[in-house]
């Protein structure tokens, strides 16, 4: 395999070094016991002369308290005394109080937790945080949670270290927020520009995996809902809920999951309205029942949204396939949260950030595959709003079109004093073509023909194909008589020229005639006269008398007011 580049190889090195700079620390790590009271009457002075009842924790574990509570015995070494040193709980989403016990000329006790609001702790933070007396002893943590296991992960930090993890805690979850936002802005102006639903329930999705990241970090309690503690407690189970139910109204949309299935369309978004009305019932019982089917809403989910991608891609949706793969980060993070909320992984790291991580490769990702969707299906509207204003053999605009700008030429000319020109141009050899070669060499001696002609005209003016071998031609005014009649030359002289499909001895053979509009009995007026319609079927009938004299190939109908002064003389 190449050897990674110096370049690459610095931003890996920097990526390493901040994933493992707020694990740094200066000091030994604390010695941790625990004891479990049942009852959750328990007081400090009871606990701590008892100490015997508890056991050293050598791993932190995931506890399911219920209605008890958690003790924990810290012994911390000896601490620098230059400096404060702190003891931060992580999994600030699974605290419902902690109170930290010292016993400094009596016992001082420090409040965390999310039945608290956060600007009431006593040191407010992202994650519950406690001042250790200095020189560091001994102290006890009490915790309390349901119906969520807690578990027992501490940190133990000095001031420039704890500062060091908030700027960068505060800093990423920063970015990716900014980031979020920034995705979710420009989803809405691509289903603005678009008329996609899609990009609706994706911005849905964005917004509710923000504020769930938000929540679940306890950045959100920090800097949105300070001093609101019941949406702090409420908020991870809530936002999880919300963003799931749109993510699975973004997937029913994206994979056009009604053009499949009424039954599995029906199914889909009544799962999607189920994760709403869990919110209700969730918060308003908060009991282990409604825990555990919080929790396999969410795992549903994954199960849920990889077969409607799998399954709409087996049946020809071709994107389906791609936003299973848009997905597949957050799917391959969910499970360390998934099994910290079941108890069977401690708080850490990953449970903590992987779905963060997951997530801002996931945006992204989701909105490139939406809009390529959007594009392809916006290009394909646009061929069929073509076809139904285009000749679908030459590409040619239909008759309708050519009438209405017909009509419009000869309205400008009316007031502006000027002339257009009409021609009408017939393969006259078409069927002798079709008679050496078959009729799909003709059909593609008529493409040639609408190309060439095609070619020698202006973008403002028109080519039509009118009838199986005859184009009409309107060249935009002021169009000279002189002009007019140079270019009926040039398309006769173009036709001849060799056509590479068709044997050398067959080449395009056009028979023309022209005319200047508004002029004699082709002019239309305003006030009710001769219309665009008589226009080309008096063109029409001069190009059959045309086709009586084999040796002309091009007639011109000359102005009225010039024939009426020749005939004068």
């Amino acid at each position: 395999m190449q050897a990674l580049s110096p370049s690459w190889r610095r931003w890996l090195a920097l990526a390493c070094w901040l994933l493992l700079l707020p694990a740094a620390s200066a000091a030994e790590a604390p010695r941790i016991s625990q004891w479990v009271d049942a009852s959750g009457g328990a007081t400090i002075e009871e606990v701590a002369g008892n100490a015997a009842r508890f056991e050293p924790m050598e791993h932190p574990r995931p506890i399911t308290l219920g209605n008890g509570a958690l003790w924990l015995r810290v012994e911390t070494p000896e601490l620098p005394a230059d400096e404060h040193w702190y003891l931060m709980l992580t999994g600030a989403a699974f605290i419902d109080h902690a109170t930290l016990f010292s016993s400094v000329g009596g016992w001082r006790e420090q409040f965390a937790g999310d039945h608290r609001p956060v600007s009431q702790w006593s040191h407010p933070n992202f994650a519950p945080l406690f001042e250790l007396p200095p020189g560091g002893g001994t102290v006890w943590l009490r915790i309390e949670n349901k119906p969520a296991p807690v578990s027992t992960h501490l940190r133990l930090l000095s001031a420039s270290e704890l500062q060091d993890t908030r700027d960068w805690t505060y800093l990423l979850v920063g970015a990716y927020l900014g980031f979020g936002v920034l995705v979710a802005v420009l989803a809405i102006m691509y289903g603005r520009l678009s008329a996609d639903v899609s990009f609706h329930s994706y911005t849905a999705y964005v917004l509710g995996m923000l504020l769930f990241q938000l929540a679940f970090t306890g950045v959100g309690a920090v800097f949105f809902w300070p001093h609101w503690a019941l949406l702090a407690d409420a908020a991870p189970s809530m936002f999880v809920l919300l963003m799931t139910a749109a993510g699975i109204w973004n997937i029913r949309n994206a994979t056009a999951l009604p053009r499949h299935g009424r039954f599995a369309d029906r199914a889909v978004m009544g799962y999607a309205f189920l994760g709403l009305a869990l919110v209700p019932i969730y918060l308003g019982l908060n009991n282990a029942a409604t825990y555990v089917a919080l929790n396999l809403y969410a795992l549903g989910s994954v199960v849920l949204s990889i077969s409607v991608c799998l399954w709409t891609w087996r049946r020809g949706e071709s994107y389906s396939l791609w936003l299973f793969f848009g997905f597949l980060p957050v799917h391959l993070a969910y499970p360390f949260p998934a099994l910290r909320a079941a108890g069977v992984l401690p708080d850490s790291w990953a449970t903590q950030y992987a779905v963060l991580i997951g997530s801002a490769i996931e945006i992204p990702l989701l909105l490139y595959v939406l809009h390529r969707r959007a594009r392809d299906f916006s290009e394909n509207r646009a061929r069929l709003r073509a076809l139904e204003s285009t000749d679908p053999l030459t590409g040619l605009v239909l008759a309708p079109v050519l009438r209405l700008r017909l009509r419009d030429a000869l309205r400008r000319g009316r007031r502006l004093a000027h002339r257009s020109a009409v021609m009408m141009v017939e393969l006259s050899n078409h069927q002798q073509i079709a008679q050496a070669e078959g009729r799909d060499a003709a059909d593609r001696a008529l493409v040639v023909a609408a190309s060439r002609l095609s070619a020698l005209v202006r973008d403002v003016d028109t080519v039509c194909r009118v009838s199986d071998t005859r184009f009409a031609v309107l060249l935009e005014g002021p169009c000279e008589e002189e002009l007019r009649k140079r270019m009926a030359q040039h398309m006769v002289a173009r036709g001849l020229e060799r056509v590479h499909t068709l044997p050398p001895d067959l080449n395009l053979r056009f028979r023309i005639v022209t005319a200047s509009v508004p002029d004699g009995d082709l002019e239309t007026a305003l006030d009710g006269g001769i219309d665009e319609l008589q226009v080309l079927r008096r063109m029409d009938q001069a190009l059959d008398q045309l086709a009586d004299d084999p040796r002309r190939v091009i007639a011109h109908r000359e102005q009225r007011a010039a024939a009426a002064a020749a005939e004068a003389t």
